[in-house]
């Protein structure tokens, strides 16, 4: 997946000249912050290098992921067109753009962001966009601007940021505002899974309507050390690489995300929680049902369309197998 061109090309002209042994320092710090969650009272983004060394190797790859989870929402819900969206924890705009690629009906956004350093740089990239966008300074744990209710929130990549006592009271903040859909997104990792169970048992205490991943909104069936996550392969430009000292022209971007519906939204099919394995006549995949229940379904060649759906299906994807499922 790469960024949308209109925001690809105004990232390029925002990073054109910027030394690459300041991107890459930036980078590598601003990387480090994350992989071990530092939670220091700064932000991860205090200031302008560190905004452009996130968008030179962060960006593409929660674009990616968040865009991936939107389209997720897209499939389960297809009837659900946002005109309105609020972004709290905005950073520059990655949740604006990927809704705005996901569903062309959005047309205004209120983009809520505590760093100047990186809210001044989302502004500017949104000026490329067709979103007509206001942002302004607010922390989802404390002050934040009077807001309308909006057809769409998202929260991307913020929790991780905060202290995990505060999930509970900023999920049902988040709430107060949906008039739609609320989508929060965290990194795919054992972490960021449980910061999503805890928004997903918020939610359900609050009598949202669970869209996705979940095929359902029972307790969740899996258990540790295993986690629920996706992944999503990003390309990487020749600045990202260089800012990286990376080789490869790629790099995967893990995910795990919960979506909610004020509306009841009918669940159907089965979501795949791990790559499909397929070897010669056998295929081996394994779901997360509307039952409650996720479990490995074995198939041959013998069961023709289920199959054949098997070899086909992506990790993440959500299959109608009928009565082989």
């Amino acid at each position: 997946m790469e960024l949308p061109a209109p925001l690809r090309s105004a990232v390029d002209q925002m990073l054109s000249g910027e030394p690459l042994d300041k991107l890459a320092k930036a980078s590598a710090q601003l990387s480090d912050r994350y992989r071990r969650e530092v939670r220091d009272g700064r932000f991860h983004i205090d200031d302008a290098l560190a905004a452009k060394g996130y968008l030179a190797t962060r960006l593409p790859a929660t674009f990616a992921a968040v865009r991936a989870a939107l389209a997720m929402v897209e499939d389960a819900a297809p009837e659900f067109a946002p005109e309105t969206l609020i972004d709290l924890g905005c950073g520059p705009g990655t949740a604006l753009w990927a809704a705005a690629d996901t569903w062309s009906s959005l047309g205004s956004a209120e983009m809520v962001e505590a760093s100047g350093a990186i809210r001044s740089v989302g502004e500017k990239l949104a000026a490329s966009g067709t979103v007509t966008s206001h942002w302004q300074s607010g922390d989802v744990t404390g002050k934040i601007p009077t807001l309308d209710h909006a057809d769409l929130v998202t929260l991307a990549y913020v929790l991780d940021e905060l202290p995990p006592a505060s999930i509970a009271s900023v999920t049902e903040r988040l709430w107060t505002l949906t008039r739609g859909m609320l989508v929060v997104i965290e990194p795919g990792t054992p972490a960021g899974w449980q910061r999503i169970l805890a928004v997903r048992d918020k939610l359900r205490t609050l009598g949202a309507h669970l869209v996705a991943p979940c095929m359902h909104s029972h307790d969740c069936p899996i258990v540790a050390p295993d986690w629920c996550h996706f992944s999503r392969r990003v390309a990487r430009s020749r600045v990202h690489r260089l800012a990286k000292g990376a080789e490869v022209p790629w790099e995967d971007e893990k995910y795990i995300f919960i979506a909610a519906s004020r509306e009841p939204v009918i669940i159907r099919g089965d979501r795949v929680l791990s790559p499909p394995r397929v070897n010669g006549g056998v295929g081996r995949v394994k779901l997360c049902r509307t039952d409650g229940t996720a479990s490995e379904l074995t198939l041959s060649k013998r069961d023709g369309d289920a199959f054949k759906e098997i070899r086909r299906a992506d990790w993440g994807d959500r299959l109608e197998l009928g009565d082989k499922g």
